[in-house]
């Protein structure tokens, strides 16, 4: 059976550990699953793109090689009522220290006295992934919610608590790791790649067996 290896463009173990579940998910062959630094990449990459697609494909460009699939995540909440801030910068939205608290606490702040119906918001992912010869494969996803003017839940990371999802009534704080990787922006993205990743696959497989056969051929 096949294996494939990806190697994370990321040293945030919640993000790893959901795209290893949705891979193992989604594709019937085995796979190996590690970060950038297990891969032994340890410098940092300037994410300087403007939107979410830029940021991974400049992640999993950086980590490119012959040996594995390079993929990259980069996600945001985009706020409707802030013009889409803190968009590209959901990580560091609050400056330094850089930490979920401080990027919670300052959107709080930004929304104080909005009223519900303006709170409206979605989160975002971009995938990107550069296969061992070099192709490019990606695909975006997205989830509508509302931001609340508290926490809720303990679960998650990020902007999670304050992320509430009307479908299933709760925050994605909220919610267990099966439920957030069902409904999920990633889980949307991720879901996409896959079905990509499996055509690419497909192609790949048809493109060895033609040029297997064709070297038969010349040999006999």
């Amino acid at each position: 059976m096949m294996k494939l290896k990806f190697v994370i463009a990321s040293g945030n173990k919640h993000k790893i550990a959901e795209i290893k579940a949705i891979l193992q998910s989604e594709l019937d062959c085995e796979i190996e699953v590690v970060s950038m630094k297990e891969a032994g990449f340890t410098e940092d990459i300037e994410e300087n793109g403007s939107t979410f697609f830029e940021n991974a494909y400049i992640k999993a460009n950086a980590l490119k090689n012959e040996a594995w699939f390079a993929i990259a995540d980069d996600s945001g909440l985009s706020v409707d009522y802030l013009n889409g801030a803190p968009g590209v910068y959901s990580a560091r939205f609050a400056g330094e220290p850089c930490n979920d608290k401080n990027n919670n606490d300052k959107l709080l702040e930004l929304l104080k006295n909005v009223p519900s119906e303006k709170r409206t918001a979605h989160f975002v992912s971009a995938i990107v992934c550069i296969a061992p010869d070099g192709d490019c494969i990606s695909a975006m996803g997205k989830c509508p919610g509302t931001i609340l003017d508290s926490p809720r839940g303990t679960g998650g990371f990020g902007y999670d608590p304050l992320f509430y999802y009307e479908p299933l009534d709760k925050t994605f704080a909220q919610l267990t790791a099966e439920g957030k990787n069902s409904i999920s922006h990633r889980a949307k993205s991720m879901h996409a790649f896959a079905g990509e990743l499996k055509k690419y696959l497909k192609n790949f497989a048809s493109l060895l067996k033609n040029h297997l056969e064709e070297h038969t051929d010349v040999n006999k």
